[in-house]
């Protein structure tokens, strides 16, 4: 157990939080304990000094709650900073209440200066970072791979991928990669719906995660949570007491799911310097940790295939990952399940080597009849649409087959959203009739209208 995240010394009834509804999770057993001084964070003093100082130049006069919630530290720790800079006149108290927590603060003129001499060497304003040890020991004690960890099961899968129009032995190499955590290849040809797959995945991903906003490394401050890419968990058992006791340095969330496709680069990958915001912003593979990260498109990029899978023998071989910074090369931690996703022949796309060391690799192509009928009415339940077997029969049989158009998982989805589309346009309730179906093929394979009117098509 990681020291940072062990429980206080006290009684057993004291060291055992009250138990959480049904349905929601424990705070206390996620987030690490609160700093209740600046040594507990693992900061240089001048650090927490400095960010103190901007964020009272930032918000002029502030009370202690106020600078708590901006630098996302304990009032205790604040109150041992503004006490050392009281002691160097940089601030004063501006107001003062009838508690000790009603203290308002405010810089005085020697501490003005100092915050612009702070701004002018790193203009980051925010919460406190933590350090790259306590944000690698948590990466590491989250990790899917640790003993114990709660895997996605057969039957988690069967259901999750129920009407997807998977044979077994596909949702069998699916289930094995994500309990092993080991790296997926997803192939097949366009439209079979490999990225939808993909994204899904992370669904099976149980449990929720301790995210830290920002990572202190080689010095600099690098920026790691983001809403996009960390969703909210399930609900949270609000125990205020718990939650007061906490480091609120790091946020909980779901496990992440990263998607990247064809418009990423060679600095796609790497630590970006932000001068104006004076951070650092993290690539996808560190935001990605306890999680998913996606490779779309594969061989679609702007940079060689082999530049970009170069980047991941390492990793996939279990070597710590390494990224520069100011020169030097700092070792960070990437705990992720990698999926690469490709409408190519992965021949084309992977040396044997690299095809080795991809765990596991399915390949997606047209659904048989039964999975494409099934899918269909599932997406139309979904949509709330009746489904009514002669427009089943009349698209498979009058539209697929004399086109040759092969079964794939992306029309039944994108028919409807045409369907929709032209009943919206003519202000009437969308159904899948025939008629209603004609236009929409046409319009996505032809670009034309099957009927002179088809606007009463839709409406019969």
């Amino acid at each position: 157990m990681i020291e940072t995240l062990s429980w206080s010394p006290g009684t057993a009834a004291e060291r055992t939080p009250p138990a959480a509804p049904p349905g929601e999770l424990e705070v206390a057993a996620i987030l690490p304990r609160q700093a209740k001084s600046v040594s507990d964070t693992g900061l240089d003093a001048r650090l927490v000094v400095a960010l103190a100082l901007k964020t009272l130049h930032a918000t002029g006069r502030a009370p202690l709650p106020l600078l708590a919630g901006r630098l996302r530290l304990s009032v205790s720790v604040l109150r041992e900073v503004l006490a050392s800079l009281m002691a160097e006149q940089q601030v004063e108290v501006a107001w003062c209440g009838e508690s000790d927590i009603d203290v308002q603060y405010q810089l005085t003129v020697i501490g003005q200066r100092a915050a612009l001499d702070a701004l002018a060497e790193c203009r980051y304003v925010g919460p406190a970072p933590v350090t790259l040890a306590a944000w690698r020991a948590m990466v590491e004690r989250q990790s899917l791979r640790q003993p114990g960890a709660s895997r996605p099961r057969a039957a988690d899968l069967a259901a999750l991928l129920a009407d997807d129009g998977l044979e077994a032995g596909q949702r069998e190499l699916l289930g094995a990669a994500l309990h092993a955590q080991r790296a997926l290849l997803l192939h097949g040809p366009s439209g079979s719906g490999k990225t939808t797959l993909a994204r899904k995945l992370a669904r099976l991903l149980a449990g929720a995660v301790a995210v830290p906003y920002a990572v202190l490394v080689g010095g600099r401050i690098v920026r790691l949570y983001d809403p996009a890419c960390h969703p909210a968990p399930l609900p949270l058992a609000r125990q205020q007491e718990e939650r007061r006791s906490c480091d609120a340095r790091w946020v909980i969330c779901g496990r992440p799911l990263v998607h990247v496709g064809a418009d990423l680069d060679a600095a796609t990958f790497e630590l970006r310097h932000d001068a104006e915001h004076g951070v650092c912003h993290a690539p996808p593979q560190l935001q990605a940790n306890n999680g998913i990260l996606v490779i779309d498109d594969l061989g679609r990029q702007r940079l060689p295939v082999s530049e970009l899978l170069n980047r991941w023998l390492g990793p996939l071989d279990g070597a710590p990952l390494r990224l520069a910074l100011d020169g030097q090369a700092e070792t960070l931690p990437f705990d992720a399940l990698l999926v690469f996703v490709t409408n190519l022949a992965p021949s084309s796309v992977f040396d044997p080597a690299m095809l080795r060391r991809i765990g596991y690799r399915v390949g997606l192509g047209p659904l048989s009849d039964a999975a494409y009928r099934a899918l269909l009415r599932r997406q139309c339940r979904l949509q709330g649409l009746d489904c009514p077997e002669s427009s089943i029969e009349h698209l498979v049989v009058r539209l697929h087959r004399p086109s040759a158009t092969p079964l794939l998982a992306c029309y039944p989805q994108e028919l409807l959203r045409r369907v929709f589309d032209f009943a919206s346009l003519a202000g009437v309730e969308p159904r899948l009739n025939i008629a209603a179906l004609e236009q929409a093929w046409h319009s996505l394979c032809t670009g034309g209208a099957p009927a002179p009117n088809p606007v009463a098509g839709i409406a019969s």
